[in-house]
């Protein structure tokens, strides 16, 4: 079901007969982040397809999805979760941190889970505080660890004297990791700029010629949509070596890369999930795109970054939902016992087989205390001959010394300055 606010309000009124395991997806395939908000929602999407298709739904119940576009705009994100959370709505995935800003608050009010996997706010990886919202498997506070981890093994373990610039989208999301790397950066040694980068980022070369002048050793880079092409195809045009320009797991898709051509060669980035093939992926093929019930225009981006990360968040909430189940007795779950079942997740390499995903994440858990996964990324690398993504590690664990006191930190400030009560629900 796609759907636009012009439409949406009436089209619910006339379902009232339908499915109990409501799953709203606030996508965007309008504007300057399509490019990435596109992939993402065919593969959240077409896995719940896929398990109505092949499995009438998850414990016999079918999945209704509500899509609901927000062209990546907050207020947007804001009006769709209003039109969509009293249709039983079980769980939000904004792929927004604007949106998740404004959304952290609602969903506390209306009790509804919220999974920002990966982006968001950071400090929500403290479930005391943030009960109803989710950042498994990892952070974006885990995410810059990890991108420093990476260049510590490169460099035999110091980085003292190095030059690192972060160049960011100039938003709450690109803001981020900023306070992280200048506390690695006291920790390790090096020294650190930051560059900011207006939305949508279409011009940048004042800031490539920062960088050509100031001479890093490496670029950080927290972009999204087409801001990520503009800076590799300007990274080309200084020639600053790809090999030393490494983005984050938001700025490392074939869309990102395939524009500069042959110059994009060696770029690296983040990644939370494997890119491979999966069997799963020939179960969607099957079930869902040759039945003409896929979400995107036939299936030509199954197995890209964005499509396979849209798809195991779809993977983390069927599994989460059968928890739900399983904890309360019913396969008809509201939205707190789904809070339930995100919260007593434990996502094993067998549970990842079930799904027909081996490997495809890190094994993790949840409890009421950590909300935030394990904090493990990998590095990859592009290789534009073969147009393909390559490994360069398995997954690196972020530095839980500097994160773990960030997260209390800010979780406790956001508690006191919204009279939070720290603690687990039902407790």
């Amino acid at each position: 079901m796609k759907l636009t606010l012009t439409t949406l309000a009436a089209t619910l009124a006339a379902s009232t007969a339908m499915a109990d395991l409501v799953i709203p997806d606030l996508s965007y395939r309008t504007g300057p982040y399509a490019a990435g908000g596109i992939p993402f929602s065919d593969g959240y999407q077409d896995y719940f397809t896929l398990l109505n298709e092949r499995d009438g739904g998850i414990g016999g119940e079918p999945i209704r999805l509500i899509e609901c576009e927000t062209a990546y705009d907050t207020e947007r994100g804001v009006e769709c979760y209003e039109a969509t959370k009293g249709e039983g709505a079980l769980i939000y995935q904004p792929l927004s941190t604007g949106i998740t800003y404004q959304l952290i608050p609602k969903v506390e009010a209306d009790q509804i889970p919220l999974h920002t996997m990966g982006y968001g706010r950071t400090s929500a990886a403290n479930g005391e505080v943030f009960n109803w919202v989710f950042n498994y498997p990892a952070n974006y506070w885990d995410a810059a660890s990890v991108a420093i981890n990476h260049l510590l093994e490169e460099n035999a373990g110091d980085l003292s004297g190095k030059k690192i610039a972060l160049i960011y989208h100039n938003s709450a999301y690109g803001k981020e990791p900023i306070r992280t790397l200048e506390e690695l950066s006291e920790k390790h040694g090096y020294e650190l700029t930051t560059i900011p980068v207006d939305h949508p980022g279409q011009e940048q070369k004042s800031q490539w010629l920062q960088i050509r002048r100031d001479r890093p050793d490496y670029v950080i880079m927290w972009g999204w949509g087409v801001m990520n092409q503009v800076a590799i195809q300007e990274a080309a045009n200084i020639r600053f070596p790809m090999e030393n320009f490494i983005g984050n797991w938001w700025a490392g898709a074939e869309h990102d890369v395939t524009p500069a051509g042959a110059a994009a060669d060696g770029y690296k980035s983040l990644n939370m999930n494997r890119v491979q093939e999966y069997p799963v992926f020939d179960e969607i093929r099957q079930h869902v795109i040759d039945a003409g019930l896929g979400a995107g225009d036939g299936g030509s981006s199954i197995g890209s970054v964005l499509y396979t990360r849209g798809m195991y968040a779809a993977m983390l909430a069927a599994e989460a939902i059968e928890k739900a189940q399983e904890i309360h007795g019913t396969s008809a779950i509201t939205a707190a016992q789904m809070r339930d079942g995100m919260e007593a997740l434990e996502v094993t390499e067998a549970t990842m087989e079930e799904w027909g995903a081996p490997g495809i994440g890190p094994e993790f858990s949840v409890s009421c205390q950590d909300h935030g996964g394990s904090g493990y990324g990998l590095v990859q690398q592009w290789n534009a001959e073969a147009g393909t993504w390559e490994p360069l590690t398995d997954f690196i664990q972020a530095d839980a010394e500097v994160i773990d006191p960030l997260v209390e930190g800010d979780s406790m400030s956001y508690a006191q300055e919204n009279n939070i009560t720290p603690g687990c629900p039902g407790s």
